[in-house]
């Protein structure tokens, strides 16, 4: 069935097989990830090499452009999650027409489809965000057949999302077996905004600033990858403004890199 949505206007994929191509933005109560920021964001995850065959998980998805990313960088498969209809479909029109087989397109939360990922894990509890009304709930192992044990996962929720609420998020992605050994979880919010509060089982590593927007990196605090190497010393990012299209949230600004160190040693890219 075709599907009618108004548009705010197109952004593009930046790289990969699909570079170049154009994918549409809902009208509203979306913040698309600027271009600049989404470079900046998939250098340093091709460093990490994290992206060739993952397993992608985008929550908050919006229009879909970070997971499309992925996808078009060598994502073996992608979930793009919105819990706004009107956001959905967009990101469904954007996934026929890039002709992405292995992209899904879920409309629900981030918590309650983070919760069925928890809950669906062997040995985990009932996951709380699950409620019964739900259709993770009423189908708990969807999420997990659909995505597996998760090796990147990004969380772009709006700016005015309470803190507590992103814990939440967070608390089950960290359940065991949700992520894989050397997941990569990637979270943008204001710099104005308080540090997300990191559960058990999930740390940060790294943070990048970019006028407005910063860019927190974390993995499983079990990851073997973890180890307290020298830190991140490279220069801050100095690239132009982002001027690209915006609903909500303050647009980027200017560069700074004001955030923790990177401890991962082999990381020296600065992205």
């Amino acid at each position: 069935m075709a599907l009618s949505v108004t548009l705010a206007g197109v952004t593009r994929i930046v790289a990969g097989s699909l570079g170049g191509r154009t994918i549409a933005v809902p009208p509203k109560g979306t913040r698309p990830t600027s271009d600049r920021v989404r470079e900046a964001i998939f250098s340093r995850l091709e460093h990490l090499g994290v992206l060739d065959g993952a397993r992608v998980l985008d929550l908050y998805a919006g229009s879909g452009a970070l997971g499309l990313e992925a996808a078009s960088r060598g994502a073996a498969s992608v979930t793009l999650v919105d819990s706004a209809r009107p956001a959905a479909d967009v990101a469904r029109k954007n996934v026929a027409a890039l002709g992405l087989t292995a992209v899904r397109v879920a409309t629900e939360t981030a918590e309650r489809f983070a919760a069925a990922l928890a809950g669906a894990r062997p040995g985990a509890a009932p996951a709380s965000g699950a409620t019964s009304g739900s259709r993770a709930a009423s189908d708990p192992g969807a999420a997990s057949r659909t995505v597996g044990a998760l090796d990147l996962v990004f969380l772009d929720p709006p700016y005015d999302l309470a803190e507590d609420a992103l814990a939440v998020v967070l608390t089950h992605l960290a359940a065991p077996g949700v992520l894989a050994d050397g997941a990569v979880v990637v979270v943008e919010r204001s710099t104005r905004t308080p540090e997300p509060a990191w559960p058990d089982g999930l740390a940060a590593f790294a943070r990048k600033d970019y006028g407005e927007t910063a860019v927190y990196y974390a993995e499983p605090t079990d990851a073997e990858s973890i180890d307290t190497g020298p830190s991140d010393t490279g220069p801050s990012d100095t690239g132009p403004s982002d001027t690209g299209p915006s609903d909500t949230g303050p647009s980027d600004t200017g560069p700074s890199d004001t955030g923790p160190t990177d401890i991962r040693p082999s990381d020296s890219v600065d992205a």
